[in-house]
């Protein structure tokens, strides 16, 4: 009777789970050293830490394996719940699987955009590389969470019951869901038509509900823009493809800035070409690309000038705009202080009509 009761572990189970923890072992250390191979070969181009980041899903993955042996069960006298081990290998293998395939998209995604200088001058590429990996990249963890997610609880009859009595009856509710749900559908279909038109790019410098800045982060619903003074402003993916923006550097990042200046009509219109061609000339925010200065209107009090400029991108654009602007005022006021704007009286003598 104490015999029945005490169950032993026979010579079998043990070398049975022995040499499956032996296989388990075996495989890691030949996928680990296969992946540091191709790591260190240039050819390949695998991130240093390739190993380091899949290791330990590696490890939770065949421990899914070992803990459904039943040599293992019996070895620890728990053969009772073999169905208790059965599903928590079940689970234990989906998450495991699921956070390998996350840290593998995240891998190829480093993988990628790491052949792509972002803070060069001229990154119009690899703005676009970076924008649609990082947005196909959640992309891909949002619908495999979903679908692990799923299927884990498929994996309980109890649960995958009720889904298939709640999806017989689901005909009035699901309408609901769906105009619930519309907003929200809609924000992740407009993200996915950014990742592929790209209307916006990550670092494109914009102008949105009036403010300027630049594009800091692109999710599947919403938008963070960097204005200049270090806010943030926040705005629903949709915004981009619904309404109206100003994007300066959709297509290259170059641009041209504009200094207006109101003067009077003895101005001289020559030196003040000579004087921007010196200013430009002795300063590293102008390309050297366009110069020039134009009268674009005229008034009865003033005339308007325009100082055109161009410079490598929107903020160097910026100061250069402003230093031109102080040196040319600086310029006329020590040179010429006549073609200042002033207001002109004219007095009329009566006194000798008598």
């Amino acid at each position: 009777m104490q015999e029945e009761i005490l169950k032993i572990p026979s010579n079998e189970s043990l070398l049975y789970v022995f040499g499956g923890l032996l296989l388990l072992v075996l495989i890691y250390i030949f996928t680990t050293s296969i992946l540091r191979k191709i790591g260190k070969d240039d050819k390949y181009l695998l991130p240093r830490d390739t190993v380091k980041k899949i290791s330990l899903p590696l490890v939770f993955i065949l421990f899914s394996f070992l803990i459904r042996m039943g040599a293992l069960r019996e070895l620890l006298g728990l053969e009772d719940y073999g169905a208790w081990f059965r599903k928590i290998s079940t689970l234990l293998f989906i998450f495991s699987f699921t956070w390998l395939l996350i840290r593998i998209i995240k891998l190829i995604k480093q993988l990628v955009i790491n052949n792509y200088d972002v803070q060069s001058t001229d990154n119009l590429k690899a703005r676009k590389v970076y924008t649609q990996f990082t947005i196909l990249e959640r992309i891909f963890i949002f619908i495999v969470t979903i679908m692990a997610l799923g299927i884990a609880l498929m994996s309980f009859e109890e649960i995958r019951e009720i889904g298939i009595s709640i999806f017989a009856s689901a005909g009035v509710a699901g309408i609901i869901i769906g105009f619930s749900a519309q907003k929200m559908i809609g924000a992740i279909l407009a993200g996915i038509q950014i990742a592929i038109a790209q209307p916006i790019k990550i670092d494109d410098v914009v102008v949105v509900e009036g403010e300027w800045g630049r594009i800091e982060q692109i999710t599947l619903t919403y938008v963070v823009v960097a204005i200049w003074d270090k806010r943030r402003l926040v705005l629903p993916t949709t915004y981009f493809i619904e309404k109206p923006f100003q994007n300066w550097t959709k297509t290259t990042a170059d641009i041209l800035g504009t200094v207006f200046l109101y003067t009077d009509y003895k101005v001289p219109f020559d030196e003040l070409r000579e004087e921007l061609k010196r200013i430009l000339d002795s300063t590293d925010l102008w390309d050297g690309k366009a110069q020039n200065i134009q009268v674009t209107n005229a008034t009865g009090t003033h005339v308007e000038i325009r100082a055109l400029m161009s410079a490598k991108d929107s903020p160097t654009a910026w100061d250069l705009r402003v230093l031109v602007r102080e040196k040319l005022i600086t310029f006329l006021q020590e040179n010429y202080p006549e073609s200042l704007p002033h207001s002109r009286v004219f007095i009329k003598d009566e006194r000798n009509k008598n």
